[in-house]
């Protein structure tokens, strides 16, 4: 399927630039379910990594990966970030990369992604649903049951993206603690978490840690923040609970594997 993905141009350069960031000794991949809240984690991890190693090229993707293997090279190594997944060539060319991958709480993740089909910063095949042409709760069905030949399925995109990488070397990171880490800065939790997460990237956690998250936190600055997305349709803020249950028929069990049950 091919898509794009307009919105405001990205100011996380400048941003960044006020911070003294570190040099990765490792090459690191920020990996995720797609609209599980990647630019988050991009966005947070570049106050952290100087911009010269930050990866220049586009999301790192399975039909782009022989291209992108200098972002997984040891001896220049990268931040990169993309929704790569699970197969032998993945697995061989990631085996000496730090490796995180992002999920999301399927149940919000169904909005978040119905969100973004309607919005007018993205363009696909299916920009004819759009303008209340479908209604939001069969925009919500197709996000988690596909539409044959436009989009896949919440099991495959779950199965290839998140659970095929649990328990190999991947670090598995939920979009919710970050947002409650975020959201309590102050706590020694909140440290916990960001030093845990930088370590797993191999960096440390810095004195102005906080201020840092707080920069590339700045939904101001995120392409795809909900805020920022121009829609053609309203959704609820909770999944409905017949959708709720659509998820549970069509992959029992996901939510639970995830830590969400």
């Amino acid at each position: 399927m091919n898509a794009v993905i307009r919105g405001k141009p990205d100011n996380l350069d400048a941003v960044g630039a006020r911070f003294d960031r570190a040099t990765l000794r490792q090459p690191v991949l920020l990996n995720s379910v797609p609209k599980a809240g990647t630019h988050l984690l991009r966005n947070i991890l570049r106050m952290f990594v100087v911009q010269e190693q930050q990866w220049p090229g586009e999301y790192i993707q399975h039909a782009l990966l022989r291209r992108s293997l200098a972002a997984f090279s040891p001896d220049k190594p990268f931040l990169s970030w993309g929704h790569l997944l699970f197969s032998d060539e993945a697995t061989i060319v990631l085996r000496k990369v730090r490796h995180i991958v992002l999920v999301r709480d399927p149940h919000d993740w169904v909005l978040a992604r119905a969100r973004f089909y309607v919005s007018d910063e993205f363009q696909g095949s299916l920009n004819h649903i759009k303008g209340g042409a479908v209604a939001p709760e069969d925009v919500m069905n197709m996000m988690i049951l596909g539409v044959n030949g436009h989009v896949p399925t919440l099991l495959d995109i779950y199965t290839y993206n998140a659970a095929a990488w649990m328990g190999t070397h991947a670090t598995i990171v939920r979009y919710e603690d970050i947002v409650e880490a975020i959201g309590d800065l102050g706590s020694r939790r909140a440290e916990a978490f960001f030093a845990k997460l930088l370590g797993d990237c191999g960096l440390d956690l810095p004195a102005d840690w906080r201020e840092r998250v707080e920069a590339g936190a700045d939904r101001r600055e995120s392409r795809t923040a909900s805020e920022n997305l121009n829609l053609t349709a309203e959704f609820p803020k909770v999944l409905p609970d017949i959708q709720k249950r659509l998820v549970e028929f069509h992959a029992p069990g996901l939510r639970a594997l995830l830590g969400y049950a």
